[in-house]
């Protein structure tokens, strides 16, 4: 006997014409649901955002490609996490970051990076390398670069939402977002059929809530999908609508509203054994900030907490770290 489905978290849908077309009543309603939904699931649906959804299913196709060539071939691609190409099997646990020894994730990814340089020399070598694109799937270079110029697009549009949301002047945050650092990671999630039977505790993307400022994700629907955490319901089902893109915050922000809006914490189930064959994948895009930039806690009443102030791109760094599988 299956299981029955976990019920779905409170994760309201926002539809971003209003707020890019609306007046000043529909921009306010909008901003207030917004700063609930961030107190309590960190996470937001967002459709009007006019990404082309054949767009996604090109890259999908696309990667797809890539993902179902012969390890050895891949293997060429390897790279550790935070760098630009292929994260196969075993070289990723998100739940490392939460201090969970968690078997690695059953994923891989193909993952790219900003590489437009600063013309700082310490930064760029570490923050703006050139991506690398596999030669045997030639058409996922221009999918890709026109889907990152979107999301950049909306990530600052996001960012602006999130600053009014904020009490705060529109430009908050993306006055640091001038030269800023991003992550784009394709994750392919293969059936048990390829995995094999999932370990103990093992997941396809383990708990942990992500490291940046927003993280904008086109996700597909499955049993073995994206969950999320509430102080409310514990792990449930995230809402699903193919039109929209889900958007979490990440630590970073949640460092720099005092912890007034939470890092959404999230998984991704195994494969169903019921569904063994079952396939997923995701397109998602992670957005920072420009390096050295000091995130600091605002103050009470905004906030709740006063952490101490970080440097961005060391406290990123970090965490990247601790979520790399050693060999």
């Amino acid at each position: 006997m299956t299981e029955p489905r976990a019920p779905q978290p409170r994760i309201p849908t926002i539809d971003l014409r209003p707020w890019l077309l609306g007046g000043p009543n529909a921009r306010a309603g909008i901003a207030r649901t917004v700063d609930e939904a961030l107190r309590t699931a960190g996470f937001l649906l967002v459709t009007g955002h006019g990404v082309d959804p054949g767009l996604r299913s090109r890259i999908r196709e696309a990667a797809r490609g890539f993902f179902r060539l012969p390890p050895a071939v891949k293997e060429s691609y390897a790279v550790k996490v935070g760098g630009r190409g292929w994260l196969g099997p075993g070289t990723e646990a998100n739940g490392y970051a939460e201090g969970t020894e968690t078997p690695p994730d059953l994923k891989e990814s193909l993952s790219y990076a900003s590489e437009l340089p600063t013309g700082d020399a310490e930064i760029d070598a570490e923050w703006f390398l050139p991506n690398t694109w596999p030669a045997e799937t030639p058409e996922l270079r221009a999918l890709v670069e026109t889907y990152l110029g979107r999301m950049r697009e909306l990530s600052d549009l996001l960012l602006e939402l999130l600053a009014v949301a904020l009490g705060e002047e529109e430009d908050f945050f993306t006055r640091h977002t001038t030269h800023p650092t991003w992550g784009f990671n394709i994750n392919w999630y293969p059936g048990r059929d390829v995995v094999g039977e999932p370990e103990e505790g093992q997941f396809r993307i383990g708990p942990h809530t992500d490291f940046g400022t927003v993280t904008v994700l086109d996700r597909q629907a499955g049993k073995g999908g994206l969950q999320v955490h509430t102080d409310e319901g514990g792990w449930q089902d995230a809402p699903f609508d193919p039109d929209a893109f889900t958007i979490n915050i990440g630590d970073l922000m949640a460092r720099w509203t005092g912890d007034r809006w939470r890092s959404g914490r999230h998984r991704v189930l195994p494969p169903p054994a019921d569904l063994p064959a079952e396939e997923l994948m995701s397109l998602v895009y992670f957005y920072e900030c420009d390096p050295r930039t000091t995130v600091e806690s605002v103050p009470a009443p905004k906030g709740k907490v006063a952490h101490e102030p970080v440097d961005s791109h060391t406290y990123l760094r970090a965490k990247l770290d601790t979520i790399t599988v050693e060999p």
